[in-house]
């Protein structure tokens, strides 16, 4: 039984084949994503992972449905699995925004659907970090994002050397596009093409172009000028009082595809150009708006960030930890009549925040022992009641061999202090 095309299995470490997804390289980015998220006091949400499609084409329009999977549920309603999650929390914060101080600082791990063509770096489902702000207009909501984007890469152990957050303005570009154009139900196309720049050849992109009443030329003196808008240079100074000037630059190639966007744009690329936009986001002003029918106007913007490019993108460069799962301790229960001793000995091991594990049924010593070794145990550890009746615990360093007999009640704070040690 093969698994559906596009999509993955994630086992635990050590992995069978090295092409095969890890579970414990999934979690480590999770917990990198959950703990920077949380230091920059953004608090966590989630949704259902079944939508109305009405709120994805509300959203990015009939089109998107090709990219979908939707289908009729048994009560005859129009669904989809999401394909995104900015739907989804701008359908929340409509549903119950008066119940919450502005601004929002909201971040989810949501597992995202799409149905397209698999490619380097896409599939047909990611996990993928979004962390939004809703309810502020100023430009430090967006400098403070993309910090918190910054800060997320740098603590993977990436550095300025590894990436660059490309910079740009929706605003800057319609001000361009309205200086020279009337037709203002062009400007979406006009976007478009922008946005597809840097992967179409210029022949196509100028006959594009010039058939809207511009040329490649002014468009690309535009783009090396790079000129900051007011707004661009208020978030470049908050930046630079960070420190993280080196980690941002004007670039107006960026524009970001899609419609919704509507002020600041922004993409975070690895400098060597093997990989897609690890990240992107910006200002999306009216969504709060169109997905509520008007009843709540609320200015947001946020960002998203998959697993897919971010795994490959660290592994590429060296930054995956071992994910041994090592354990604190291996149990041997040796003698049959210390078993009940030595399971409560596992319990309160285990209420201590260590990780134990033993043989569930009885079983030779050498097989117990071999087992501690499988599991790369630091420690194994035994009970033994000597003539005059005390219950001692042996405990036993499996790299060092040094061995350390202490009274059973005194087992749990010694095994701890080792453990705290490594």
């Amino acid at each position: 039984m093969e698994r559906l095309p596009g999509f993955r299995d994630f086992y635990p470490e050590p992995l069978p084949k090295p092409d095969l997804w890890s579970a414990d390289a999934r979690q480590y980015i999770f917990d990198k994503w959950r703990g920077m998220a949380r230091r920059y006091s953004f608090r966590e949400y989630d949704g259902p992972p079944l939508e109305p499609l009405e709120l994805f084409t509300t959203k990015s329009g009939e089109e998107i449905v090709g990219q979908l999977y939707n289908f009729k549920d048994k009560g005859e309603r129009e669904i989809s699995l999401r394909p995104e999650m900015t739907p989804t929390l701008a359908r929340m914060v409509a549903s119950y925004e008066r119940s919450y101080k502005k601004p929002l600082k909201w971040f989810s791990l949501p597992q995202l659907f799409r149905y397209e063509r698999q490619q380097k770096g896409r599939l047909r489902e990611h996990f993928q970090l979004n962390a939004d702000i809703v309810g502020e207009s100023d430009p430090g909501a967006d400098a403070e994002l993309i910090a918190l984007l910054i800060d997320i890469l740098r603590s993977f152990g990436l550095t300025e050397k590894d990436f660059v957050l490309r910079l740009s303005s929706r605003n800057a570009w319609q001000e361009f596009y309205r200086q020279r154009q009337c037709d203002g139900a062009q400007e979406y196309a006009f976007y478009q093409i922008i946005d597809k720049l840097e992967r179409e050849a210029p022949e196509l992109s100028d006959e594009k172009l010039t058939g809207m009443g511009f040329s490649l030329g002014e468009v690309s003196s535009f783009i090396e000028q790079g000129q900051p808008t007011a707004e661009l240079e208020a978030i470049l100074t908050n930046l630079a009082a960070r420190g993280l000037s080196d980690y941002v630059k004007i670039d107006y190639h960026v524009i970001r595809g899609l419609a919704y966007y509507t002020g600041v744009v922004f993409e975070a690329f690895d400098r060597q150009g093997e990989f897609r936009a690890i990240a992107g986001g910006g200002r999306y002003d009216n969504l709060v708006k169109l997905i509520s029918g008007g009843s709540v106007d609320l200015p947001a913007l946020g960002f998203g960030m998959g697993d897919v490019v971010l795994f490959e993108f660290i592994k590429a460069r060296g930054l995956l930890p071992r994910f041994d799962a090592a354990l604190d301790a291996f149990c041997l229960i040796e003698n049959a009549e210390l078993r009940n001793e030595s399971l409560r000995l596992i319990q309160d091991l285990r209420a201590a925040g260590l990780v134990v594990d033993y043989s569930l049924a009885p079983a030779k010593s050498d097989k117990q022992f071999k087992r501690a070794q499988e599991l790369k145990a630091v420690h194994t550890i035994k009970l033994e009641r000597r003539q005059a009746g005390e219950l001692l615990a042996k405990i036993k360093h499996l790299q060092t061999r040094e061995e350390t007999v202490v009274p059973a009640a005194e087992a749990i704070e010694r095994l701890r202090q080792r453990s705290s040690q490594r």
